[in-house]
């Protein structure tokens, strides 16, 4: 006895996912649930093609479920495109019913906004976000599994119905409409049959949907939250090659310093608002006189002496030794022009944690990639030289007129020698780098940044080449003691060396160092 006409049109209203046989046959139907155009059809191929994870996580499915391809790609598709529109389910093949219930899920999740302000417009962002979906995908599918197999028995079923009907030859007339007839109510039970399976999976699938697209959305954040605190700008991630940005992400995620990333932001984000607090020139308070050959600052009585002819030889010998009596002041003082050096200690030492499980080495990184920072917004070159024992030292240049690396700054952030301390042999490469600038560029006015926590000694030869050093090329020196106070106290052979000199012990405090980004 064939069915009542009405009786499964009723439940796929219900259901409002099953399309009836007839409405089946009449429309076009479609194998994706987002509606996209070429172009978009191009990112997710482009994207399949580089991805082996991708490739991976298809041939996985295919192998217990079919269709997976359409899956992915729709999967895709939401977090790609920046308004992804669903097709109805009356407009979708009924063997893809089941896979248009589970994207509607993810994009009615309650996190899917979130993930899709990282994804969308990216193609490397969005499949980090299926792929980061591949656990709740396999489990959805398996708690389908049902649905997908009674969908395709109905769909088999569908189209026996339609070959029945179209079969018009007058001697089996009277035949084929019994057949077709029959074949009818077989497609209808088959289809009621799966909207069934579909709507007891549909609460199911919506949780599952919920915990992925949640997941997704923490594996984007975090993504982008390490690329935006190691400086990785997004025209720089948008010109890498997929395989390259992917590397690149497996590196920042298990690198040395990627626990730091949060500390290596916050740094940066401070130097960029004392950059705006910065006053270029000023001279600060007067606090005395000193010696140097810094004219803007020459007290009246040196000047005085440009107004005698027997005097002015005398002025120009004083100004070239370095030795006119100049203003002295306290406070903020002349930016400088030539490099921007951080000597950063790397000896075993460094290894040490403060508060918060901060270490050393950590706080010392954060503070010199921010001052990398600095150098660039000012077009200053920078130089990153890791020191600990006098025979153990790396330099890293960063010419302000060529682009930093991320390879490169990683290199340097990472990079850890291990050993005891000297100063000098860091200083002395530090006065070098400075003499080459000023031979080849004229520069002077550097800045070298000195990050350490432990004490050593200097010879007096030493000192005394360094101290001319400074007078001729006019560099300032910046110390930072990290964790040891007694580094930084007055008379140590820090406080000899360095113009200006701190002392930190709360690691996550990044506020301790602010001052010389206005200074630098």
């Amino acid at each position: 006895m064939s069915e009542a006409p009405g009786t499964h049109d009723e439940l796929a209203s219900r259901a409002g996912t099953w399309p009836s046989p007839a409405a089946a046959a009449a429309s076009e139907r479609h194998t994706t649930a987002v509606v996209a155009d070429r172009f978009d059809r191009i990112a997710w191929r482009d994207t399949y093609e580089q991805s082996a994870g991708l490739r991976e996580l298809a041939d996985e499915l295919h192998q217990r479920h079919g269709h997976t391809a359409d899956l992915l790609a729709d999967a895709f598709l939401a977090a790609y495109k920046v308004a992804p529109r669903l097709r109805e389910p009356a407009e979708m093949d009924p063997c893809r019913l089941v896979h248009h219930q589970i994207i509607t899920a993810l994009v009615d999740s309650p996190d899917f906004a979130d993930l899709r302000r990282e994804t969308a417009g990216d193609p490397y962002a969005a499949a980090v976000a299926v792929l980061a979906q591949a656990t709740a995908l396999r489990q959805i599918l398996e708690h389908s599994r049902d649905a997908l197999r009674q969908a395709e028995q109905a769909n088999s079923a569908r189209q026996a119905a339609e070959a029945a009907a179209t079969a018009t030859a007058e001697a089996l007339r009277q035949t084929a409409g019994q057949a077709a007839e029959s074949a009818a109510a077989d497609a209808r039970r088959a289809a009621r049959g799966a909207a069934q399976a579909l709507a007891a999976a549909a609460p199911g699938n919506r949780a599952a949907a919920r915990n992925a697209v949640a997941k997704a959305a923490r594996a984007a954040r975090q993504e982008a939250t390490l690329t935006r605190a190691w400086g990785v700008g997004p025209g720089e991630l948008e010109r890498m090659p997929y395989e390259e940005r992917a590397r690149l992400a497996e590196r920042l995620r298990t690198g040395r310093l990627a626990r730091w990333a949060e500390l290596i932001g916050r740094f940066r984000q401070m130097a960029d608002g004392e950059r705006a607090r910065k006053v270029e020139n000023a001279t600060g308070e007067l606090v005395g006189v000193t010696l140097g050959d810094d004219l803007s600052r020459v007290v009246p009585s040196e000047l005085a002496n440009l107004g005698l002819p027997e005097l002015r030889a005398v002025f120009a010998a004083r100004y070239a030794a370095g030795e006119l009596m100049l203003y002295d002041s306290r406070g903020e003082q002349a930016t400088g022009r030539g490099a921007v050096i951080a000597c950063v200690d790397t000896s075993h030492s460094m290894y040490r944690e403060g508060p918060g499980g901060v270490t050393r080495e950590a706080w010392a990184k954060a503070c010199a990639l921010a001052l990398l920072d600095q150098a660039r917004h000012a077009r200053r070159d920078f130089v990153g030289i890791l020191f600990s024992a006098a025979d153990k030292i790396q330099v890293f240049r960063f010419p302000a007129d060529r682009p930093a690396g991320i390879a490169r700054v990683l290199d340097f952030a990472e990079t850890f020698l291990g050993g005891g301390t000297s100063y000098q042999t860091p200083l002395s490469t530090a006065g070098d780098l400075l003499a080459e600038e000023f031979d080849d560029a004229a520069r002077r006015r550097g800045d070298i940044v000195l990050l350490t926590d432990d004490e050593c000694g200097v010879t007096e030869e030493w000192t005394r080449g360094w101290n001319d050093a400074k007078r001729r090329l006019g560099f300032r020196v910046f110390g930072v003691a990290i964790g040891a106070p007694p580094t930084a106290e007055e008379g140590s052979v820090l406080d000899a060396l360095c113009d200006n000199l701190r002392s930190v012990e709360d690691f996550t405090d990044v506020r301790a160092a602010a001052d010389l980004f206005r200074l630098i």
